[in-house]
């Protein structure tokens, strides 16, 4: 008997329906995207595995999937390495490409590859697949979506605000209610600092990183692990837990960073954003969490990040700013700041909650049914008359039983049924049969578009 098929773990297939559901956040994403004047880019699945190592921080080093080399690759591996048992070292001499972690590497290494190609400040977007050799969960997946929106070549904070008003577009079209989450890593490099621990950045961050994930003792216990004094994550702990409104929390943080240059000018930025957020009066609330640290090193400034506010469910947005990320690839003093929409977690968010439009769900609004060659003939023509008018129109292909024809259109949800004999085509009518009541008329080719539109 064959083994029945399957996929790989953490990885998904889409039925019809899902890919009409899945397209709808897709197409949403992209008109919000378009409105406030961003562009189109690709990049290839695989990039050098140069171009991805040590973008992402020790973890995310980790969870990089690695393409093996073709051919004999094990030939040009050094034997003594092999016998070492190193597979850190010994993957690095047998492949060179990997699959993408995420968009924004890849989006610096493009800028700079095309840098005389493009108008600065650049606005891209991006929706295409990323790769994490991550532990599958609910929620969280080796292979998904993410939607990115990123402008670089501009240090201005309008760029934050109006990512934050893209953020609140997109959740208002899609109808999920969701907060925003805003901290700045110059604050969090300021409080590194007064709590004398300047060098241990990474660390904190990684680990606060986690605080929602695995709680205060867990986060204590891995910082003390990473090298921080008992005293320094003793001052780190009531930082941490400022509580209040925004201005409340700021006001704390400029007395906490008062002697932090730094961190004071991280505090003015989150002011500027929040004052200019305020003005427009966006329906999503923004608010200032300080335990929100983003752990991929390349975030310099402001950090995003959102929350369903209906779903248990990890953040389903995230970004920030980044001053130096194409400076890795030779072109340095190129800021740049953007979010990320991940698709399968908002996916998974309106599935749980059925916020998808009635229209999205289908993919055919008529159906003609066969009775035979002359039949047919002339469906095909009606068909086409009813496509160019905008309905979504099928011709069954086979002269097969009614029963068979109309079970089809059942499993596909098709609202109308369309029957044409040798009576409607000599009276030039259609008999329009709808799926929902079961009633059915003879009408006139534009009485059926008007049926379908109302």
């Amino acid at each position: 008997m064959a083994q029945k098929p399957s996929i790989p773990k953490g990885t998904r297939d889409f039925s019809p329906a899902e890919m009409l559901r899945r397209n709808y956040i897709f197409d949403t994403i992209k008109g919000v995207f378009q409105m406030y004047g961003y562009m189109p880019i690709e990049t290839p699945a695989m990039e050098n595995l140069e171009t991805l190592l040590g973008k992402y921080g020790e973890e995310g080093d980790k969870l990089l999937f690695k393409v093996l080399n073709s051919g004999d690759y094990l030939s040009k591996a050094d034997k003594d390495l092999l016998s070492t048992g190193d597979s850190n070292r010994v993957a690095l001499q047998i492949s060179e490409k990997g699959l993408r972690y995420d968009l924004t590497v890849p989006f610096a290494r493009f800028v700079v590859q095309h840098q005389n190609e493009l108008s600065f400040p650049f606005k891209r977007y991006q929706v295409q697949p990323v790769w994490r050799a991550d532990r599958p969960q609910k929620g969280r997946y080796r292979e998904f979506y993410q939607c990115d929106v990123d402008v670089i070549g501009s240090d201005s904070l309008l760029n934050e605000v109006e990512l934050l008003q893209i953020v609140d577009e997109v959740y208002r079209r899609l109808n999920i209610k969701v907060l925003i989450k805003l901290n700045n890593r110059k604050v969090l490099a300021g409080i590194a600092e007064i709590i004398g621990e300047t060098d241990r950045l990474v660390d904190i961050t990684v680990a606060i990183d986690k605080l929602d994930k695995i709680g205060l003792e867990k986060v204590r216990q891995e910082l003390a692990e990473r090298g921080l004094s008992r005293e320094a994550i003793e001052k780190l702990e009531p930082i941490l837990a400022v509580k209040g409104s925004n201005n409340e929390k700021l006001a704390s943080l400029r007395e906490i960073l008062k002697d932090s240059e730094t961190g004071l000018r991280g505090v003015e930025e989150i002011e500027t954003v929040l004052k200019l957020v305020g003005a427009l009066k966006l329906e999503t609330s923004v608010e200032l969490d300080l335990t929100l640290a983003r752990g991929l090193n390349y975030y310099t400034g402001a950090i995003f990040e959102v929350k369903a506010l209906d779903v248990e469910i990890g953040s389903i947005t995230g970004g920030g700013r980044y001053d130096d990320l194409t400076g890795i690839f030779g072109m340095p003093g190129m800021s740049g700041v953007g979010i990320s929409f991940g698709a399968d977690r908002i996916f998974d968010v309106m599935n749980q909650l059925e916020l998808y439009p009635e229209e999205v769900s289908v993919a055919t609004q008529v159906l003609f049914v066969n009775f035979g060659d002359k039949e047919a003939a002339h469906c095909l023509k009606l068909a086409a008359e009813l496509r160019s008018k905008g309905i979504k129109t099928e011709v069954y292909p086979d002269n097969a039983k009614m029963k068979k024809q109309m079970a089809y259109a059942d499993k596909k949800q098709i609202g109308y049924v369309a029957l044409l004999g040798e009576n409607e085509i000599a009276k030039g009518l259609i008999t329009l049969k709808d799926m929902h009541s079961g009633e059915q008329s003879s009408i006139t080719l534009d009485e059926v578009v008007e049926r379908i539109k109302a």
